[in-house]
């Protein structure tokens, strides 16, 4: 027994009473309060996926974190019991039946979830994926960027080489999170930064002083190991840990170049805008930029990656690549 307000009442009576009070006080009749503050929600509703990411506990059950999306907002939902070649690929339809929320993280399990297939052009949630741009606008772009260019081999090169990623780049994301986290994302990364090169070149002071052709060609194949370090689907394979796309990137180039006519020096300076273009020796550069074309690499790459990061995070997610939390001006989650 204690007193409240004057009057003597039992413990058991006044917990009763505030658990009644409580109850009262939750407001969608969906939801029924378990143990450790555990919400179940009766949801049964559509979303498209938007990224994927694959883990596994303590006790080494596998699990997915799903960033879903549908006309009423973005969730974040982690999903217990799913293999690593199961479950909804990013663009793929899925449908909740129930989750479980507790101190505001949302959780399910593989039971709770119904895969779907991927939509089509006229489904309601189709655009709320980005989708790969089109040929014709990354061919226009590339014409556009040729007409800066003096050197004639160097033109024939970027000519071809652009012709033939475009079918490999529209497969492969450009990161496994972070930024372009979707199929084709390599892909609008890399036009993205042409199309942002296209822009900047004409309004450089000394243009005469920059060989647009070097970052034509570092732009197109800054990125290409990361067609051997992810799969389709992003997961990282065992080169990606051994030897990291940089080194790859590089590698390949410099074989590439040494089939062209051009002077030795040359193919180093080009080699030398892939090394450097994560701008950093601690960001995982092996060279800091020493030219020019290099460190305008480097700030293209930026502002392409960091920019669809702010727009894919959600409204006070942590961003790991910016260390801070974004915050939108119009939050939807």
């Amino acid at each position: 027994m204690f007193a409240l307000n004057g009057t003597k009442v039992s413990i058991f009576s006044f917990c009763e009473k505030k658990i009644s009070t409580f109850h009262k006080k939750i407001p969608n009749n969906s939801l029924s309060l378990h143990p450790k503050q555990d919400f179940t929600i009766d949801m049964n509703k559509e979303f498209i996926v938007l990224s994927r990411q694959d883990a596994v506990a303590r006790n080494n059950s596998p699990y997915v974190n799903l960033k879903v999306a549908n006309n009423e907002g973005v969730e974040n939902i982690c999903v217990f019991d799913v293999p690593k070649t199961s479950g909804p690929k990013v663009g793929q339809l899925v449908r909740f039946l129930t989750i479980r929320e507790n101190q505001g993280k949302k959780s399910a399990t593989n039971m709770d979830m119904i895969a779907g297939t991927f939509p089509t052009d006229n489904h309601p949630l189709y655009n709320l994926v980005p989708r790969p741009i089109k040929r014709e606008v990354w061919d226009a772009t590339i014409e556009n960027l040729i007409g800066f260019c003096k050197d004639k081999v160097l033109i024939d090169f970027i000519r071809k080489q652009a012709d033939e990623l475009f079918p490999k780049y529209i497969k492969y994301p450009a990161a496994t999170s972070e930024h372009h986290a979707f199929p084709g994302g390599l892909l609008n990364h890399t036009y993205q930064m042409l199309h942002l090169l296209e822009c900047i070149y004409p309004v450089y002071p000394y243009p005469e002083d920059i060989k647009v052709e070097r970052i034509i060609i570092s732009i197109l194949f800054h990125d290409w190991g990361k067609l051997c370090e992810y799969n389709v689907e992003g997961e990282k394979l065992e080169n990606g840990f051994l030897l990291g796309h940089i080194y790859m990137s590089a590698n390949y180039l410099n074989n590439l170049l040494r089939e062209l006519d051009i002077d030795k020096r040359e193919i180093n300076f080009i080699v030398h805008c892939v090394l450097a273009h994560h701008g950093q020796l601690e960001f995982g550069s092996p060279v800091l930029p020493c030219i020019p074309e290099a460190q305008l690499l480097n700030y293209i790459d930026n502002i392409s990656a960091k920019a669809d990061i702010f727009i894919s995070t959600g409204h006070l997610e942590k961003a790991f690549a910016l260390g801070t939390s974004v915050v939108k001006d119009h939050p939807t989650n």
